[in-house]
């Protein structure tokens, strides 16, 4: 007779509310063991006893074939005493102890599920919360662990026989899906109009949803992490009306296709972004325009939408809500495109409340298509574009959170609280780092209550007791205040910006301990060691410090906020430094005001409110303006994404090549750098590419030329700065960051130049290279600089 055995297993990872205990059952049943398996906060842990090869079997492909959502991190297993029995149950979830588990991202409705919505003869035809295992609300509707219905905001909706008997049959797609629901026990859809809103009765709210988008109504529409706003993009009066409501400006919405073939005549789609398009995760994708060779209808549309711009962001339905609006096959006809931008007012957090919908979006919604089941954790829309091949997270939120970041190195439990732009923080222990959703900016009272809600319920979900806090040094910001209230004890270490930058390239790439490289950190602003704006760094960094190796050269930001607004007076500020006349013939000395321009004279000759700033951001901004292309800036980056559009329009390599920095090398000079004295850093200075392009202007070559030639200009400097440093310190990888990487144009630039060169290029895909990766940084840093003597 052969041997009996009896293994527990304990399995870590994202491993509930992903179908992993009716795999588990399955497995075991079907190899004729007893035993049962439940959820814990440690994870999922499973008993089977039974022969031991058939235990052996069940162990050895756990983690390989288990379900598609499942992202297994450990497996672990130890015979126990046989108990006898027979029979394998899934048991009641064990509560109490730390969190160890992690907790699954929402995900895009199924194949499988969209087959019975469209179905007539499906119990679930056209039910608006369709979901299974496989797919639907996660993160979002998690209060608690172990994920249990009981611990979701489905708790309020008892499960109707039909739906039991599926939840308990190992056999069904359903088996153990927490939020199964059908229309008899599920969540209620509604649609509410007028001022002040009232239900309407008697029709289909979807149905009646799709006939206001069509008259061209501004929707409030209920999703997984909070409201959209929706209109039909082909409704050029609805767009312009949302527009002028949010106090948008120029800045480019987000549209929702019905389909693929609603965008291809719009934008370009290549293989990598229909696999974003069309994956579980469905971010918005940034795609670019077809310039001149889409059809003039749909070319005013796109322009609409995104005025100016090189992109379309576009994402394709992802909760059953959105399949439904957007009409199934046989439905009547209706808007097979819609603007779908966040439910807020610009510069808000997202909406997720009801009753705060009904009163916040009031003067931006015609009607509402909300629903009864509570949204408990807001998550924006992901935003991600193709760079070289590769994806390039610009906003890593629903899909992605609350997955942690795999580290390189382990690091004590800690809270890093990021910066106070495209906000995220992030709560580290051992090997894992995890993000939040994205925040917003801090400069909001509402956005800095969203942060204290969102930082306790990652902690609560994560298990993470921080011991140690980081934050920038900038000393206005919110989020190092915030972390300085919370602190009450606890260590809290300040850190650089840029280095944060760095460093965070670095974690993403698993580059470890004492592994130097050359950071180069572009973006639009950073408090410096000295008080200065920085923003253009090339610096020798390692977790545990950096060495300034050169950045641009200072000039005066006139204005602050108001240089970054008008991006004339930036254009100004670097001409008076290169010493070029205000001549009226140049664009950005038109574009400024007669008073404003004798003010701004006199503002620089005094130095009044002036800090000295090297932001490649600002730089980007004058060239923009001086090139004629942008003057005023009504969202972030808008004068350097204007001026990126205006680089694509030109073919090929321009005449001239690229314009030239000039370098000043403090060991060029006399003495040198000593181990007492360092050499100060090398600066590049623009002057003469302000000066060159002033001369390009003067002589009518075409914007599109001059707008490459400086981009190329920014490439050569990265690639001649690096050389520099690695001849004189042996480093031969380069790690890229800093918003101004968003540009794809300039990242594939320098990433050539740098390849070129023979350096390892270190570029961001999964973390944003902006400031919403900003937070991963400070908690490497701050774990390097403040070790501990155990960090698990």
């Amino acid at each position: 007779m052969e041997a009996v055995q009896r293994r527990r297993i304990i399995v870590r990872g994202v491993v509930q509310g992903v179908g992993f205990r009716p795999y588990v059952y399955t497995r075991a049943t079907g190899l004729g063991l007893a035993g049962h398996v439940t959820n814990t906060p440690d994870g999922v842990v499973a008993e089977v006893e039974g022969a031991a090869d058939a235990v052996s079997q069940f162990c050895e492909r756990l983690a390989a074939d288990a379900p598609p959502l499942a992202v297994v991190d450990a497996v672990e297993h130890c015979e126990v005493p046989v108990a006898g029995g027979a029979g394998f149950t899934i048991v009641a979830s064990r509560t109490g102890g730390p969190a160890r588990t992690l907790v699954s991202p929402d995900v895009a409705t199924c194949a499988d599920c969209l087959a019975e919505l469209a179905d007539p003869a499906d119990r679930r035809h056209r039910h608006p919360f369709i979901t299974c295992t496989h797919c639907g609300p996660r993160f979002t509707i998690v209060t608690g662990l172990p994920y249990d219905r009981a611990h979701t905001t489905m708790a309020g909706f008892p499960m109707c026989p039909d739906c039991a008997r599926e939840y308990a049959d190992p056999a069904d797609r359903r088996f153990h899906a927490q939020p199964v629901a059908c229309p008899a026990c599920g969540p209620r859809l509604r649609l509410l109009a007028g001022h002040p809103p009232r239900e309407v009765t008697g029709a289909d709210p979807v149905a009646g949803a799709r006939r206001l988008l069509a008259d061209g109504a501004i929707l409030a529409v209920k999703g997984l992490g909070g409201y959209h706003l929706a209109c039909d993009a082909t409704h050029a009066d609805a767009v312009a009306e949302l527009r002028r409501r949010k106090d948008r400006g120029d800045k480019p919405f987000a549209l929702m296709a019905r389909e693929l073939t609603d965008i291809e005549p719009l934008a370009h789609i290549g293989p990598e972004e229909r696999a974003l398009l069309t994956g579980a995760v469905r971010p918005i994708v940034l795609l670019r325009r077809r310039a001149g060779d889409a059809p003039r209808a749909l070319d005013a549309l796109a322009e609409k939408v995104a005025p100016r711009c090189p992109d379309l962001g576009v994402m394709l339905p992802y909760t059953p809500v959105h399949h439904l609006l957007l009409g199934l096959p046989g439905d009547p006809p209706g808007p097979r495109v819609l603007v779908m931008t966040s439910g807020n007012l610009s510069g808000e957090p997202i909406v997720t409340d009801d009753d705060e919908a009904l009163d916040r979006l009031a003067h931006l919604a015609d009607a509402w298509l909300t629903h009864d089941r509570p949204i408990h954790v807001p998550c924006d829309d992901s935003v991600v574009r193709v760079c070289d091949g590769e994806p390039l997270t610009l906003r890593r939120s629903r899909g992605h959170a609350p997955l942690p970041v795999p580290l390189p190195l382990p690091v004590p439990a800690a809270l890093a609280a990021g910066g106070d732009l495209k906000n995220t923080f992030c709560l580290g222990e051992g090997r894992r780092a995890w993000l939040s959703a994205h925040i917003g900016d801090m400069d909001d009272l509402a956005t800095q209550y969203a942060f204290e809600r969102a930082e306790r319920q990652l902690e609560s979900i994560t298990g993470v007791t921080p011991a140690l806090l980081a934050a920038d040094r900038h000393p206005g910001y919110r989020s190092g205040q915030w972390a300085r209230r919370a602190a009450t004890g606890r260590p809290l270490i300040r850190v650089q910006h840029h280095h944060a930058h760095i460093a965070s390239a670095m974690a993403e790439h698993g580059r470890g301990a004492g592994r130097k490289v050359i950071g180069v950190a572009f973006d639009g602003t950073g408090y410096g060691d000295d008080g200065a704006v920085w923003g253009g760094e090339f610096l020798l960094a390692d977790y545990a410090g950096y060495t300034r190796f050169a950045h641009l050269a200072y000039v005066p930001l006139p204005g602050a906020d108001a240089a970054v607004h008008r991006p004339y007076r930036m254009a100004l500020s670097h001409l008076r430094a290169a010493g070029i006349d205000w001549a009226p013939d140049l664009p950005c000395v038109a574009a400024c005001p007669q008073d404003e321009l004798r003010v701004l004279r006199g503002q620089l000759e005094r130095n009044l409110n002036c800090v000295p700033t090297s932001s490649m951001g600002r730089l980007f901004d004058a060239v923009s303006s001086l090139a004629g292309v942008c003057h005023r800036s009504g969202y972030e980056a808008q004068a350097a994404i204007e001026l990126e559009s205006a680089a694509l329009a030109a073919s090929g390599a321009p005449a001239g090549g690229a314009y030239a920095f000039g370098l000043r090398d403090p060991e060029d000079g006399e003495g040198g750098a000593t181990a007492a004295a360092p050499a100060a850093p090398v600066t590049a200075d623009p002057a003469p590419v302000l000066a060159a392009v002033a001369a390009d202007g003067r002589a009518g070559v075409p914007t599109a030329v001059i707008a490459h030639r400086f981009h190329a200009s920014v490439a050569a400097l990265v690639g001649e700065v690096c050389g520099l440093a690695r001849e004189r310190h042996g480093l031969d990888t380069v790690a890229l960051s800093g918003g101004v990487f968003a540009n794809t144009l300039l990242s594939s630039a320098c990433a050539r130049t740098l390849r070129e060169q023979g350096f390892t290029v270190l570029r961001h895909t999964r973390v944003p290279p902006n400031d919403g990766g900003l937070s991963l940084g400070q908690l490497m840093v701050a774990a390097a600089v403040h070790p501990t003597e155990h960090h698990p």
